[in-house]
């Protein structure tokens, strides 16, 4: 029997992703993910979850554990609360990463804590919040917990492909928030109309495009919420269509596994 080959380029869209909705949280899965599970659509490389996630004001996700993951949260709109079980807390807002190391065991909460003042000056909850959150696999379990944020902004404006999450070392003494996974970096590209980008070469590539749209050379036309993983390949030109662009690009040197 022949074995299934994966595509070099295998483009997903927005709309074939498994989602979860209830009465404060719409989440598109890019990945299998909790209730939903498809064997065939578990990770890529060591990327296992992407979550695209709007709460909304007032609400979010209650304490809760993880353990020996590396969890990185981008913020497209709004904020987002952080507190755990190790004494941190932060707000998270777009331009600023932020990193979770889960290792030896952590509990965690992220809300939505906008809020703005009505007509009578009375605070209300405001604005929903738009996020997307991103798991990886460590180099090694067992590790002890950590928390990091930084602010990227500056980095942002100035365009191109900006590391924001690495443990590579051709990426120390960027500005980069670490994480524990020597072959594995997130970039991230805010383009402006008719801007272009060229995509990392690796053995292991994940596209997600957060907000507008773009053209991926050889491929064409990918819209909000579409994907596109590669396998040993790289170094398309991403260009940005008539409308700003967000997208978010995973360059990993290995895989769930080895």
């Amino acid at each position: 029997m022949t074995a299934a080959i994966t595509p070099p380029v295998d483009v997903r869209r927005a709309g074939v992703r498994l989602a979860t909705s209830v009465d404060w949280l719409d989440s598109k899965h890019s990945f299998s993910f909790g209730q939903h599970y498809d064997p065939d659509n578990t990770h890529h490389g060591v990327l296992l979850v992407n979550n695209d996630d709007t709460v909304s004001p007032g609400q979010g996700f209650d304490t809760h554990p993880h353990r020996d993951m590396e969890i990185v949260t981008w913020v497209l709109r709004g904020s987002l609360v952080h507190q755990d079980s190790m004494g941190h807390s932060g707000v998270i807002y777009p331009g600023l990463a932020q990193r979770m190391s889960a290792g030896t065991g952590i509990l965690h909460s992220e809300k939505n804590d906008s809020w703005r003042l009505t007509g009578s000056q009375v605070p209300e909850h405001s604005d929903p919040v738009r996020f997307i959150q991103m798991w990886v696999l460590p180099d090694e379990s067992g590790v002890t917990p950590g928390y990091e944020q930084l602010e990227v902004e500056d980095e942002l404006i100035r365009g191109g492909l900006v590391p924001v999450a690495s443990g590579m070392r051709k990426h120390r003494g960027h500005s980069a928030i670490r994480i524990n996974n020597a072959g594995a970096a997130l970039y991230v590209a805010r383009m402006r109309p008719g801007d272009s980008v060229t995509l990392p070469e690796s053995p292991y590539l994940h596209l997600f495009v957060a907000e507008g749209a773009v053209d991926l050379e050889d491929a064409g036309r990918l819209s909000e919420g579409d994907a596109v993983r590669f396998t040993a390949t790289g170094g398309q030109r991403l260009t940005a269509t008539d409308q700003p662009a967000e997208v978010l690009v995973w360059e990993m040197h290995t895989r769930l596994g080895g």
